[in-house]
């Protein structure tokens, strides 16, 4: 319990770094497993909606036209992203979603009031240059519909993202739409995970149970505690390039796997291009501190300072 309460003390930044790099073991955990996608899907969303719905039912289960808008874009993120995955490549379905800022520095601006900055742009600029580095001579185009939909998943990350630090999200449980959400999918996915009830290995469920407790279910609940605690969403976002990121370095370690020359380039340009945002965003904000707070005066309480 101590252990936990230490995690949720942490920066906001930190606890996003964190979900995101639970969030980066989903291939590993997926290639060990002998189940097929929607099964993987039915178990994993299933166990992460209980997870999270067990950890959190004192915040409440109440449900809005705003929990229902979040449910469903979480749910069909989600899915799209599984979809995709099975009709095009893994490399195609995760570089397309990753396109997820863009839409938000797009569409900030008119749903939360996010404010514009051009670094934010830069920033974005130089990380899906990096992010195309890893893909050289493997991005294909073949199968418009699972680039499509892996497209269309980045546009709902995107929008999931921003709802999170929509002024109606402080009116409600925040991670409502993970638990509704993750029941949803469950649901759909039901004739599948029924098809395998009884004959999955031991094997197999310590994977889905690995993939639906902490992949999915404790993740989101420390990148949500991130952002609703003062990580803006273009950041959260920025931050989630190290998920594709980390991803061949855990198939490195398990498969050896070794990444191509062009995707170690690529992550050193989207670490060094992450860690100088930071940086920069860092040292602004401690220059509006500093002017807000003389050394003279004593500083307010601890506030989000965006």
């Amino acid at each position: 319990m101590s252990s936990a309460k230490t995690i949720t003390k942490l920066p906001p930044q930190v606890l996003v770094f964190i979900a995101v790099l639970m969030w980066s073991t989903g291939g590993v955990l997926i290639k060990l497993t002998s189940l097929d996608a929607f099964q993987v899907t039915f178990f994993r969303s299933l166990l992460a909606g209980l997870t999270v719905l067990l950890l959190t039912r004192k915040a409440g289960l109440r449900l809005d036209v705003y929990g229902i808008i979040t449910s469903v874009i979480y749910a069909t993120l989600l899915f799209l992203f599984v979809w995709a995955t099975k009709h095009t490549t893994a490399a195609n379905a995760i570089f397309l979603q990753y396109t997820a800022p863009i839409y938000i520095l797009i569409l900030g601006p008119f749903i939360i009031g996010e404010r514009f900055h051009w670094r934010d742009l830069i920033t974005i600029v130089f990380c899906i240059g990096g992010m195309s580095l890893f893909f050289v001579g493997k991005l294909e185009i073949n199968d418009y519909r699972g680039n499509a939909a892996a497209l269309v998943s980045g546009i709902f990350l995107g929008l999931y993202i921003m709802l999170l630090r929509h002024p109606r999200a402080a009116k409600t449980n925040s991670v409502i739409a993970v638990i509704y959400g993750n029941f949803l999918l469950a649901f759909l996915t039901l004739p599948s995970g029924i098809a395998v009830m009884g004959m999955i290995s031991v094997h197999d469920l310590a994977l889905v149970a690995a993939l639906g407790i902490f992949q999915i279910g404790l993740s989101y609940i420390l990148f949500i505690k991130g952002v609703t605690g003062g990580t803006r969403p273009l950041d959260a976002s920025i931050i989630g390039f190290f998920e594709p990121i980390l991803n061949p370095v855990w198939v490195f370690l398990f498969y050896g796997e070794q990444p191509s020359n062009w995707a170690i380039l690529g992550g050193l340009v989207i670490v060094a291009t992450v860690a100088s945002h930071t940086l920069i965003q860092y040292r602004s904000r401690s220059s509006m501190s500093e002017t807000a707070f003389p050394a003279t005066e004593p500083p307010a309480a601890p506030g989000g300072l965006t």
